[in-house]
């Protein structure tokens, strides 16, 4: 007689039902948080095309072998990358199929009466039997009652319990997670985020091209931008003089939408609101106005260069490129609001306002590189296939003339930076946050108990059992056992 067992095969349905209880289990969805938490690394670590190109491609010139393998592996595009997008969906798919049947069950057990009162009650940790005159019941049951439990009554004994709320709290905190990660869904689905410098008197028109980086989610359309203008009219600034610290920002503006003109302030944390676009003041600098002239005296570049701020104060540094002069030349300069020059240092800012404004500058004469088609950074220019004519700096009216040309500081205009924001799903990721936080500390704080009272004629037995081992169960035991006596 053989004795072996025959295991029937599982199945295309039965593989498909082990699959989802695999992927829809707690520990599955620990998993996936953990590699969601460790595939965001290289999106910190390494430059993104989405956020930073010029930073990419300087990393392909340094690295060319270890980029060409980065890019097969989506590395400069984490974020968007498939490997990166499955992990996402799976967490989402996993957190709904483990939390939600939970939120099912615990909801309908909340409604459950407690369990029935069991038949050895001397096995529980926190035991009294002792003898009670008149109805010891009817005590128990006004005490529960006073104390909010939950009870089953029989004939000669309640069963008690409360606590459900730890629970509770549990599952709010998991379901919290789902709804941060719709809201974190929704807003790379239908929003917007973007940056743009824009000079004192220019006018910015949420257009696409307006933009210096813009990123738009995987289902919004250039369309989809709000028709609105925006004309910084006069920006102020004010730092402490003993400190140089700044004290307030100020920027005033002149906003035009669906017809509609208004005089508006943004500060640090007082943004425009264009229905779901929020404008966010971020930054600010200066851009000096310069005209080159070639030596004919033939205007080649007139107008503002935006510089970049180094230091708190704002010593910035920046490049003039000048294509149309022959040959072209640029100048790889630094701006100085109050110039002052150190024997150790040489020039530098001693104060973030316009009290000295100069402006310092290294002349190159050669190919930009502008005609490559190869991207590059506004504010740096590759100096290695140009020769050198010298160095010179210039106050605001003053000309400096180099071979093949002059340059003349006309004027310095200060410039903010304004930050786009349209991101629909923060009002989700904001509940979930905060609900999160909720259901962790019920959680934490919750105690789950359950106590049993048993009458044998005179003898009245009591129980409880903590679920959790929280403290606080056997003086709430001795104030029953006190109220019942």
């Amino acid at each position: 007689m053989s004795n072996e067992v025959e295991i029937p095969e599982l199945g295309f349905f039965g593989l498909l039902r082990f699959a989802w209880r695999q992927l829809t289990s707690m520990r599955t969805a620990l998993i996936l948080l953990m590699m969601l938490g460790i595939a965001s690394v290289p999106g910190s670590i390494i430059p993104q095309r989405i956020s930073n190109p010029i930073a990419v491609r300087d990393f392909f010139e340094k690295h060319p072998g270890t980029s060409a393998i980065y890019d097969k592996l989506s590395l400069f595009d984490v974020y968007g990358s498939p490997w990166f997008s499955a992990i996402y969906i799976l967490l989402f798919i996993s957190l709904i199929g483990c939390v939600l049947p939970r939120a099912v069950e615990h909801f309908h057990a909340m409604r459950a009466q407690p369990p029935a009162t069991p038949r050895n009650l001397n096995r529980m940790e926190h035991h009294s039997l002792f003898a009670a005159n008149g109805d010891a019941l009817k005590v128990a049951e006004s005490w529960f009652k006073k104390n909010r439990f939950r009870m089953r009554i029989t004939a000669d004994s309640i069963s008690a319990e409360k606590g459900y709320l730890r629970e509770t709290g549990n599952l709010l905190f998991h379901l919290s997670l789902i709804l941060i990660l719709v809201g974190v869904s929704f807003g790379s689905l239908f929003g917007m985020q973007g940056e743009a410098i824009v000079n004192t008197g220019e006018r910015f028109v949420n257009v696409p091209t307006s933009y210096d980086t813009l990123t738009l989610g995987k289902l919004t359309k250039d369309s989809d931008l709000s028709p609105f203008t925006i004309t910084v009219d006069k920006f102020i600034a004010k730092y402490d003089p003993k400190t140089n610290m700044p004290q307030d920002y100020t920027t005033y503006v002149t906003t035009t939408n669906k017809g509609v003109t208004k005089k508006q302030v943004i500060k640090v944390n007082s943004p425009l609101t264009f229905g779901s676009t929020r404008v966010y003041l971020q930054a600010n600098g200066y851009s000096p106005i310069v005209t080159v002239r070639d030596s004919l005296g033939n205007v080649s570049f007139q107008g503002p260069v935006t510089f970049l701020p180094q230091d708190g104060n704002l010593r910035s540094i920046g490049a003039i490129k000048v294509p149309d002069a022959d040959p072209s030349v640029g100048f790889v300069a630094s701006f100085l609001p109050t110039f002052e020059r150190t024997k150790t240092m040489g020039g530098v800012s001693i104060y973030p306002e316009l009290l000295n404004p100069r402006l310092l500058f290294s002349i190159w004469s050669g190919d930009l590189g502008l005609d490559s088609g190869v991207p590059q950074s506004v504010y740096r220019i590759d100096t290695k296939k140009m020769k050198n004519l010298g160095l010179g700096s210039v106050g605001v009216g003053e000309t400096f003339k180099y071979p093949g040309g002059t340059i003349t500081l006309e004027g310095v205009e200060p410039w903010v930076n304004l930050q786009f924001v349209d991101d629909r799903g923060k009002g989700f990721a904001l509940a979930g946050g905060v609900a999160a936080i909720l259901g962790l500390l019920t959680s934490l704080y919750g105690r789950r108990r359950r106590i049993w009272v048993r009458v044998n004629g005179s003898q009245v037995e009591v129980a409880a059992l903590a679920k959790n081992n929280a403290p606080g169960l056997e003086s709430e035991v001795a104030n029953l056992v006190e109220s019942i006596k």
